[in-house]
C-alpha cells in the first residue's frame, strides 16, 4: 500500500504513517495562523543561520475555501532544496556557495563506479528531483578567474547553467570536418569574453568538437577500455578471442609496446603534454619537463603494492614516496647492491641468535618461535599496510622514467590472466596523435528540466553531460568555452577516476621554473596557450581533486 501513495520514496522507511500525521494535525489546528503557532527547530535553526525559507502554506485542511488553492507543502522536502540558477542574486551571508550544482548526485556525494555506471541510466524526471544539499561543513576556495590544475581524470562532468547549452547538439558536418582539423593541426580558438548567440557561433561549435577529441589505444569498440580498476564486472560477457590464444595475445602485447615506446619517445621530445597508462592493478602518470612545476621527466604511478615496489627497486628504478615524506618518512630506495644484501644477511643471523638465550635456559620446547618470514612481515607491517592507499603513489623522474618504460613493457604481470580483462594490454590515453592509437570522441548531451524557484513556480533549468575519460587538458578546455557560451556564470559537477585523484600531490622540487622557457620549449605540444599555462602550475589539491565549480560574473568558486 506504501508504494500507491503519491510521493512516496524508498529512502523513507515508514511515509504513509508521516503523511498521515501531517493531515491530522491540519484538522486539528483547524483555520489557525501558523505565525501564531512556535516555529519548529529546524526552521529557527535555519532562519538563525540565514538561509531563504519559503513560508508554510496556510492550513485550512482539504476544504478550507481560500486556503484549499495554496499548495500543500512536501513533508518530505528539505529546508531549502531548490535547484539555485546560475546567475540568480544570492540572499544569504557571504559565507561560501551554496548552490545545488550536482543533480544526479547522491545525497553523500560519494562517487564509485557502480554508482557511475547506474547513473546515466537515471530519466530526466529522476534528474530535476535528486538535488544535493552542501552543508555549512563544506569549504569553498576562491581562485580568481582561474581554477587550480587538476590532474585527475574524471569520468563525468555535468554543468548547469541558466542559458540553454543547445549548441552543443547537432553540429552539422562541415562543424564537425572542422573542429577535427582544428585538434590535429593544434589550432588555438580564441573567443570573445560573452557570446550573444552561441547557437550561431561556428567558432564555439568547432572548437567543442576539438575538444572533445583523444587518442586511445588498443581500440576495440565492443569492450569498454576506461577505467581499468574495477571493471572485470564490465568486461565480464565480452568477447575476447585473444583469451585462449596466446600468438594473438603476443601481437597484441608487441603492438601496444610500439605504441607505449612512441608516445614516450614524443613527451621526451615535448610533443606530447603527458600521458596515461591505465592497467588493471595501477595508473600510470607520465608529464613533460616543464609540467606540475618539474624541470624534469615525472611519472607517477597509484596506487602500488609491496611486490611492484619490489620488482621495481630490483630493476635499478629508483623512487620516492611523497606523501609519506610530505609528513617526515623519507622512503627513497637505492639501487640493489652487494652491501645491501651483506646488511639483509647480518641482520637476518641477528634474529637467530636473539632467541640463543632460550636453550641456555632450557625452555626452547616450550616457546613457539616466530619464524623468518613472520619476523620480516613485521618489520615491514608500515609498508604492507599502505599497499592500495593514496600512501603507496610513487614518484620516478628524469632518466628513471626511461628505466620505467622498459619495465612496464617486460612486465608479465602487467596483464591479467583471468576473467574479463584477460590478456588486453594496458590502456594508453594522450592528448595528441601517436603510433598506433585511435582517435576517439567524448560523450555529451544537454538535457532541459524544470527546477524548483524561489517561488513556487518553475523555471528551465539546462544541463550539459559530458562523459568519457576526461583529461586535464579537456577540463580547462571546455571550462573556456563555457565561459563565453554562459557569459561566465554556470556550474558544474565533477566526477574523478578515484585512483588518479593522488595524482595531484605536490612534488618536492629542485630548481624552479622559468615559466617563459617552458612555454616556448611546449609551444609544440598540441596545447591552448592557456591550458599550457594552467598544466605548468604546482598542484595544490593534494591527494582530493575539484569535485564542484562555480563561475559567477568570470569568477571561479570550486571545492574539492
Amino acid at each position: 500500500m506504501a508504494v500507491s501513495v503519491p510521493g512516496y520514496s524508498p529512502s523513507f522507511k515508514r511515509p504513509p504513517e508521516v503523511v498521515r500525521l501531517r493531515r491530522k494535525r491540519s484538522r486539528d489546528h483547524g483555520a489557525a495562523v501558523p505565525s501564531a503557532l512556535p516555529e519548529p527547530a529546524p526552521r529557527r535553526a535555519a532562519l538563525a543561520a540565514g538561509l531563504p525559507l519559503r513560508p508554510f502554506p496556510t492550513a485550512g485542511g482539504r476544504g478550507g475555501g481560500a486556503a484549499a488553492t495554496v499548495a500543500r507543502r512536501n513533508p518530505f522536502a528539505r529546508l531549502d532544496n531548490r535547484l539555485r540558477v546560475a546567475g540568480e542574486a544570492r540572499e544569504e551571508p557571504p559565507r561560501g556557495p551554496q548552490g545545488a550544482l550536482g543533480p544526479l548526485v547522491d545525497s553523500n556525494g560519494e562517487n564509485n563506479l557502480l554508482w557511475e555506471e547506474a547513473s546515466h541510466e537515471r530519466t530526466v524526471t529522476e534528474l530535476s528531483q535528486s538535488q544535493h544539499i552542501f552543508s555549512e561543513s563544506d569549504t569553498w576556495s576562491s581562485d580568481g578567474a582561474e581554477l587550480p590544475v587538476d590532474w585527475s581524470i574524471k569520468t563525468r562532468l555535468l554543468f548547469t547553467s541558466s542559458q540553454p547549452f543547445s549548441w552543443a547538439d547537432h553540429l552539422k558536418a562541415q562543424e564537425e570536418a572542422h573542429g577535427l582539423v582544428q585538434h590535429c593541426r593544434a589550432t588555438g580558438v580564441t573567443l570573445p569574453q560573452s557570446i550573444p548567440d552561441p547557437k550561431l557561433c561556428t567558432e564555439l561549435r568547432c572548437g567543442f568538437q576539438q575538444t572533445l577529441v583523444y587518442w586511445l589505444h588498443p581500440a576495440f569498440s565492443w569492450l569498454p577500455l576506461f577505467p581499468r580498476i574495477g571493471a572485470d564486472r564490465k568486461m565480464a560477457g565480452k568477447t575476447s578471442p585473444w583469451s585462449n590464444d596466446e600468438a594473438l595475445q603476443r601481437a597484441l602485447m608487441s603492438d601496444w609496446a610500439v605504441s607505449f615506446t612512441s608516445v614516450y619517445n614524443l613527451l621526451k621530445t615535448k610533443l606530447c603534454p603527458y600521458f596515461y597508462v591505465c592497467t588493471y592493478q595501477f595508473t600510470v602518470l607520465f608529464r613533460a619537463a616543464g609540467l606540475a612545476g618539474s624541470d624534469v621527466i615525472t611519472a607517477l604511478v597509484s596506487p602500488t603494492t609491496r611486490g611492484l615496489r619490489e620488482a621495481m627497486k630490483n630493476e635499478g628504478i629508483e623512487f620516492s614516496l611523497p606523501l609519506l615524506e610530505d609528513i617526515g618518512h623519507k622512503k627513497k630506495v637505492p639501487e640493489p647492491s652487494l652491501e645491501y644484501e651483506e646488511e639483509q644477511a647480518v641482520s637476518d643471523e641477528d634474529e637467530e641468535e636473539s632467541f640463543s638465550w632460550l636453550e641456555e635456559i632450557g625452555v626452547q620446547d616450550q616457546i613457539k618461535k616466530p619464524d623468518m618470514i613472520s619476523i620480516k612481515l613485521r618489520k615491514e607491517k608500515h609498508e604492507v599496510q599502505m599497499d592500495h592507499r593514496p600512501e603507496s603513489v610513487l614518484l620516478v623522474k628524469g632518466l628513471n622514467t626511461f628505466k620505467l618504460l622498459n619495465f612496464l613493457i617486460n612486465c608479465k604481470s602487467l596483464v591479467a590472466t583471468s576473467g574479463g580483462q584477460a590478456g588486453v594490454p594496458p590502456t594508453l590515453l594522450s592528448p595528441v596523435a601517436f603510433r598506433g592509437a585511435s582517435m576517439q570522441m567524448l560523450k555529451a548531451r544537454s538535457i532541459n528540466v524544470k527546477a524548483q524557484a524561489l517561488s513556487s513556480g518553475y523555471r528551465d533549468q539546462f544541463s550539459l553531460e559530458i562523459s568519457g575519460p576526461i583529461m586535464p587538458h579537456a577540463l580547462h578546455s571546455v571550462t573556456m568555452l563555457l565561459r563565453s557560451s554562459q557569459r561566465g556564470s554556470f556550474s558544474a559537477r565533477l566526477y574523478a577516476h578515484e585512483p588518479t585523484a593522488v595524482f595531484n600531490v605536490c612534488l618536492p622540487l629542485d630548481n624552479e621554473l622559468d615559466r617563459k622557457v617552458v612555454h616556448k620549449d611546449l609551444a609544440n605540444c598540441g596545447l591552448h596557450p592557456k591550458t599550457l599555462e594552467q598544466l605548468s602550475q604546482m598542484p595544490l589539491l593534494g591527494k582530493s581533486s575539484l569535485r564542484n565549480v562555480e563561475m559567477s560574473d568570470y569568477i571561479f568558486n570550486w571545492r574539492s
